[in-house]
């Protein structure tokens, strides 16, 4: 076992524990912060997946999926502010 299998699955806990927070958060904030921790997640079992096979074209598609997920979180962060600067 090489240190990128015990990567993705640690990611993997992760991925399952945000997945529980989503379902039984309490408040909207913590079901925000579950899925971004979900979305980045995600992109990391992609970016150690494709590492471990060897894989370059994975690299563009983890790059395009955290521009995504970074410019939810914000947009989300900003809704859940109110849009208050």
């Amino acid at each position: 076992m090489t240190g990128i299998d015990i990567a993705v699955v640690v990611v993997a806990v992760a991925i399952v524990l945000a997945v529980v927070r989503i379902v039984l958060g309490p408040t909207p904030a913590d079901r925000a912060v579950a899925a971004d921790l979900l979305s980045f997640g995600i992109i990391a079992e992609i970016a150690l997946i494709g590492t471990r096979a060897g894989s370059i074209g994975t690299y563009d598609l983890v790059l395009v999926a955290t521009l995504v997920a970074f410019l939810s979180a914000v947009s989300l962060a900003r809704v859940m502010g109110r849009g208050r600067r």
